[in-house]
């Protein structure tokens, strides 16, 4: 079955780790088949933890525990407790792809910033990689919800949070990836066949060569906003930012899509995110909302001295790339719908995302014109 299918040599992965990282990589070849229900996959886990991890290797199976934390739409993420005689408890998540998302995910790139990034202090740390998953610690705190990021104390932690992410440096390439994916995004979703063929006749409906002609026009004008690169997450939602409130603490986790990429793309992509998976556009954060997170986020320690000058350009920014993020996940929806066996309406969501960009594109064109007509004239 395709879910089993390994997506990387885990041992030369542990191998290359354990030179670019502080501490060692553990690995097994094995698979874990994502589809199966919780009870037929735990002993598939269990299997997979002992291999790695040779201190558990000897351990009595009841002495493990797993759950789901989980599903994204992507991935499924366990909790594996595992109690010994003397009753220390160690607490680890495993990460495990669903089938075909290599087709979207570039997980060398993932890995890689995966490495960097946990390095640097941001989520969990990592401790080893098999088959089709990695394995890291479990990080004690709660996903958000959507209506909890636009809460204007957390809004603030996220802002001060996002601007340090965006320091972190990647050794590599640093070219900024949003246009290259939106194009590979563009000719796998536009030579797709369904077998249903009710889908097939909804993916007829959509328009290839406008959708063309739209991404050109788009990236024509985010270019002349010269929006700054920097190493970007590209899928800050909800479930992707988790808090602990007894100590303070906020977590980016799930680097999946990271690169170097475009400032405003990782701040519209985020705002864009305020909707949740069904999509309700009316939470996008209106100007006031907007502007307390640019504040926290260019200037976290003196939020207040920030110049109305660079909260509109950053507003100006983050509000043109928001229709970016509209095309990527558009087309990413499509490339779902055909490849993906979670239930999930993933040709509505393409509908949903694009009429979203239609219904705002007049708006923001004009709103990034005229800026830029302004600074022209400057």
């Amino acid at each position: 079955m395709g879910a089993e299918v390994k997506i990387w040599n885990p041992v030369e992965v542990a191998e290359q780790a354990s030179h670019d990282y502080d501490s060692q990589i553990h690995s097994s070849q094995l698979t874990i088949d994502p589809s199966l229900e919780l009870p037929k996959m735990t002993p598939l886990v269990l299997n997979m933890c002992k291999d790695m991890f040779k201190a558990w290797a000897d351990l009595n199976d009841s002495c493990f525990a797993v759950e789901k934390i989980s599903g994204g739409i992507t991935n499924l993420l366990l909790k594996v407790s595992v109690k010994q005689e003397n009753c220390i408890e160690e607490i680890i998540t495993i990460r495990l792809y669903g089938p075909n998302t290599e087709y979207i995910i570039d997980r060398q790139r993932e890995l890689q910033a995966t490495k960097f990034i946990t390095a640097a202090g941001f989520g969990a740390k990592w401790l080893g990689i098999f088959g089709n998953g990695m394995v890291q610690s479990f990080i004690n705190a709660q996903t958000l919800s959507p209506s909890d990021m636009r809460e204007p104390k957390l809004a603030a932690k996220i802002a001060k949070q996002l601007q340090r992410f965006h320091d972190v440096e990647i050794p590599g390439s640093k070219e900024p990836q949003l246009w290259n994916d939106v194009w590979k995004f563009f000719e796998k979703a536009s030579v797709l066949e369904f077998d249903d063929s009710e889908m097939q006749k909804t993916y007829e409906t959509i328009s290839f060569k406008e959708l063309h002609d739209e991404i050109v026009e788009l990236k024509g004008l985010c270019d002349l906003l010269k929006s700054p690169v920097i190493f970007a997450h590209n899928d800050l939602l909800s479930g992707n930012i988790m808090i602990n409130y007894e100590e303070d603490k906020l977590y980016f986790i799930d680097y999946e899509y990271a690169s170097y990429n475009y400032r405003g793309y990782d701040l519209g992509n985020h705002f864009a995110e305020y909707a949740g998976f069904d999509c309700d556009f009316d939470l996008y954060p209106n100007i006031n909302e907007q502007y307390h997170f640019f504040r926290h986020y260019l200037q976290p320690e003196r939020p207040h001295e920030v110049s109305e000058k660079d909260l509109e350009a950053l507003y100006v920014e983050a509000n043109t790339f928001s229709l970016a993020s509209h095309v990527f996940w558009a087309l990413w929806g499509l490339i779902q719908a055909k490849m993906s066996p979670i239930e999930f309406d993933y040709l509505g969501y393409f509908f949903l995302r694009y009429n979203e960009y239609k219904r705002q594109k007049e708006k923001n064109f004009l709103l990034a014109r005229t800026y830029l007509t302004g600074c022209k004239n400057e």
